[in-house]
C-alpha cells in the first residue's frame, strides 16, 4: 500500500485554523497554539502568518488570533 503525499506546511496551516475555532472572544496566542499541537511557536508563526495573508485569521490588539470568518459572524458581517 503506498503512502499518499501530503503537505506537512499545508496540514499545519489546516491544524492551526482548526485550533483556532472556539477561541473568537479573547483569541489564542502563538503560545497555547504551539503546546496544543506540539509544534514550534517559529512554525506556528508561519502558519498564523499564512492564515492572515489569506483573510483567514486576524491579530488582535492583545497579540492574541482569531479565526477571522468567526470574527465576522459574531459581528453580524455577511460573508
Amino acid at each position: 500500500m503506498s503512502k499518499t503525499n501530503v503537505s506537512s506546511s499545508g496540514s499545519r496551516i489546516l491544524r492551526v485554523l482548526k485550533a483556532l475555532r472556539g477561541h473568537a472572544l479573547n483569541g489564542i496566542s502563538n503560545g497555547e497554539l504551539a503546546a496544543a499541537l506540539h509544534e514550534s511557536p517559529a512554525n506556528i508563526n508561519r502558519a498564523l502568518n499564512t492564515l492572515i495573508e489569506e483573510g483567514l485569521a486576524l491579530k488582535l490588539e492583545n497579540g492574541r488570533f482569531i479565526n477571522e470568518i468567526n470574527q465576522r459572524v459574531i459581528s453580524g458581517s455577511r460573508l
